[in-house]
């Protein structure tokens, strides 16, 4: 019994030396939460991920802005052989060529989301030097053109992402909001983990104390002869058992105080003690309710519209690209050529382009119609999944 005690005492000492410069922090069950949607992994996970759908929502707004692109093309130099048509001979020769390019422009854009176009407003300027024999500089300008692209019979995208974009970032807000949530119900297991270890840590210590006494009481009662060999040895084993049960509880607490630090992100050595909360109202909450609350703020219920409309959107995409394609480009303008830069945008002449393109497919082997038929059926699934 001596050496048992002894042991015990060891251990105590020991630990007592590894924790001695450990900190000490007193929680309640609402200080460990905020701590945790403040500092654990979990929670910057949970922020991280908002951010990721809040800056793809953000890059879907600014698509819909006009955007102004600068093109440069400040150098470009050529020496080579190439191929040139002599007219005073009828034939095609092969000469020496050396020149210098350069070109730059400016133009603005904007989608039309009804349709699926876009608008644009350019201007551009060119220079030209040849070197040789015939030597000559030329610049080229369009001070201002102005036109519209459209595909007539084809995918609109801008349709469906003014469908399925601010349907993903409510989406996102909502799962920062459950995420956030599910952390708050992680820390809480942990905070009551603790506790329970706690309590069950002080009833075995004072199992033991009471074991003990009692013990002690036995080897003097066993002295005077007042029980037998056998009632002392059994009340030897219970003491045994307590110290045991008293290492396997301060185990347990360890681990559970190292899981609630490690979700906290304190140090591993941090010591902490609980404020246990008040017993909780009574809520009462209705079938009808609580699936108008799901509705309403399970982000789940998002996710199965949000995959509903991607499915649709493919199976339109399939659908008219499976048809031939056509597409329209119209713009209005002027341009000059000239020696010099100011005559190059002196009196400039009238520039119009109009162009409709036709994509016919006429032998695919069916790639398109099973592209197509492929999308309609994983949109079912969608749909009785959902």
């Amino acid at each position: 019994m001596k050496k048992e005690r002894f042991i015990t005492a060891v251990i105590l000492l020991v630990a007592i030396h590894v924790h001695g410069g450990a900190q000490s922090q007193t929680l309640t069950l609402e200080r460990a939460i905020g701590i945790a949607a403040d500092s654990s992994l979990a929670a910057f996970r949970a922020q991280n991920l908002y951010l990721a759908g809040y800056w793809q929502y953000r890059t879907y707004r600014t698509s819909r802005l006009p955007g102004l692109t600068l093109r440069l093309t400040p150098a470009q130099y050529y020496r080579d052989i190439t191929r040139r048509y002599d007219s005073a001979e009828d034939i095609d020769v092969y000469r020496r060529q050396q020149s210098f390019y350069a070109s730059g422009g400016l133009e603005v854009t904007q989608n039309f989301d009804l349709l699926g176009g876009a608008f644009f407003l350019n201007s551009d300027i060119g220079y030209i030097r040849n070197f040789g024999a015939t030597a000559y500089t030329q610049f080229t300008s369009i001070p201002i053109r102005i036109g519209y692209s459209q595909s007539l019979l084809g995918y609109n995208p801008f349709r469906w992402e003014r469908k399925i974009e601010p349907l993903k970032y409510e989406k996102a807000k909502k799962e920062l909001i459950c995420n956030l949530e599910n952390v708050s119900e992680e820390v809480a297991g942990y905070f009551f983990d603790l506790a329970l270890a706690q309590t069950e840590y002080d009833m075995a210590r004072d199992n033991v104390s009471s074991t003990d006494t009692l013990y002690r009481t036995g080897e003097q009662r066993y002295r005077i002869v007042s029980i037998t060999r056998a009632d002392l040895m059994t009340l030897k084993l219970d003491a045994v058992n307590a110290r045991n049960t008293l290492r396997n509880t301060e185990i347990a607490l360890k681990r559970a105080m190292f899981s609630l630090a490690s979700c906290l992100r304190f140090d591993r050595h941090t010591e902490i003690r609980l404020l246990l909360p008040d017993r909780p109202g009574e809520m009462t909450v209705s079938v009808d309710e609580a699936l108008q609350y799901a509705r309403e703020n399970n982000p789940q219920f998002l996710a199965l519209r949000q995959q509903t409309l991607e499915a649709e959107q493919q199976v339109d995409r399939t659908r008219k690209e499976a048809r031939f394609n056509a597409t329209l480009s119209a713009s209005i303008g002027f341009n000059q050529v000239a020696s010099s830069l100011r005559e190059a945008y002196r009196n400039p002449l009238q520039q119009d382009v109009v162009a409709v393109s036709v994509s016919v497919p006429l032998v695919d082997w069916g790639i398109r119609k099973g592209k197509y038929n492929i999308a309609r059926n994983e949109l079912k699934v969608t749909q009785i999944s959902a």
